[in-house]
C-alpha cells in the first residue's frame, strides 16, 4: 500500500522541484531562442530570464513570485493508495508553508484567501487510470498571467485545419506580451468543450522540442509554431523572434457537428515535475 504520509511527502518535494528547477528541456529552448535572437532588448530579455533561472536554482527560492494554481495529474495503477485526496491536499498545504509557495487560492467571489493553497475543490486533481501496479504524479503550478490568456472556439466541421490554425494565432495575437513570451502553445482539438481545454493543458507537460508521434499533427504542430513567430512579438511582448518556444497538440474524436479547439498558453516558466512511486 502507498500510505498518505508518502503521497503528502511526495507532492511537496514534486512542488519544491517545479517551482525552483526548470526543467532542462525547456531551459535548452531558452537557451537556444537567445542565441537565434538579433535583437538587442530581445537578447536582453532572454538573458534576464536564463539569469533569473540560474539564481532561482542557486538560492533555493522559486524562480516566479507567482507560484500558481496548484494542479495535479495522476495516472493511478492498479495498487491500493491510503486517502489520496487528502494526501495530496496535505502535500500542497506543506509545500506552501515550507518552499514556501505564495498562496494563490481564493474564494472566486469574495476573493477572501484561504491562506493555504487549499480550497474547494483545488488542489485541482485529475486522475487517469492506467495498467500497472504504480501511481505517478505530476504536478503543474499554473501561473495566471499566462493562463488569463486561454481561450475555447466551438468551431465548426466547415473550419477545418485552416480555422484552427487561424484561431491559435489570434489567440497568440491578442495575448500579446501579457503571458511573459516566449511562451509554450498548448493546443487541444476535439472531444467536448472541457474536454478541449483538458488537452491543451496536458499538451503542455509533453517534452519542449520533441514533435507529435504523428506526422500529421507534427507537421501541423511545426506551421503553427512559424505563423506564431512570424508575428514578431518576441520576448515579453517587446519584439524579436522567439514568441513561442513550441506549439504541443493532443487531440481526441469528437461529434459529427462540431471541432472544439482549446488554447492554452504557458509562460516561459514551463513548470511541472512528476514521480512514480511503486509498491
Amino acid at each position: 500500500m502507498i500510505t498518505q504520509k508518502q503521497v503528502e511527502g511526495v507532492i511537496c518535494n514534486l512542488f519544491k522541484q517545479a517551482v525552483i528547477e526548470l526543467p532542462s528541456d525547456v531551459r535548452k529552448a531558452l537557451e537556444e531562442a537567445y542565441k537565434r535572437e538579433e535583437q538587442d532588448i530581445a537578447r536582453t530579455n532572454l538573458e534576464a530570464v536564463l539569469e533569473n533561472i540560474q539564481a532561482a536554482e542557486e538560492l533555493e527560492i522559486p524562480m516566479c513570485q507567482d507560484t500558481g494554481l496548484p494542479i495535479v495529474f495522476v495516472k493511478l495503477g492498479k495498487l491500493e493508495v491510503e486517502n489520496l485526496y487528502e494526501g495530496i491536499r496535505k502535500g500542497v498545504e506543506k509545500a506552501t508553508k515550507e518552499i514556501p509557495l505564495r498562496p494563490n487560492v481564493v474564494d472566486p467571489l469574495t476573493r477572501v484567501n484561504t491562506g493555504n493553497n487549499l480550497g474547494r475543490r483545488i488542489p485541482q486533481v485529475d486522475i487517469e487510470l492506467v495498467e500497472g501496479e504504480y501511481i505517478e504524479f505530476t504536478v503543474f503550478p499554473k501561473g495566471f498571467g499566462s493562463e488569463n490568456n486561454n481561450a475555447l472556439m466551438m468551431g465548426l466541421p466547415g473550419d477545418g485545419v485552416e480555422g484552427i490554425k487561424k484561431f491559435v494565432v489570434d489567440t497568440v495575437i491578442k495575448a500579446g506580451g501579457k503571458p511573459c513570451p516566449p511562451t509554450v502553445v498548448g493546443v487541444g482539438i476535439g472531444g467536448s468543450s472541457d474536454m478541449a481545454m483538458k488537452l491543451a493543458k496536458k499538451a503542455l507537460l509533453r517534452e519542449v522540442g520533441v514533435l507529435h508521434n504523428e506526422e500529421r499533427i507534427a507537421e501541423l504542430e511545426k506551421e503553427i509554431l512559424k505563423l506564431i513567430n512570424d508575428t514578431g512579438i518576441g520576448p515579453m511582448g517587446l519584439g524579436g523572434k522567439t514568441t513561442a518556444l513550441d506549439v504541443k497538440i493532443e487531440y481526441a474524436d469528437t461529434h459529427t457537428a462540431g471541432l472544439p479547439v482549446g488554447v492554452c498558453i504557458q509562460c516561459w516558466a514551463d513548470r511541472h515535475a512528476s514521480a512514480v512511486l511503486k509498491p
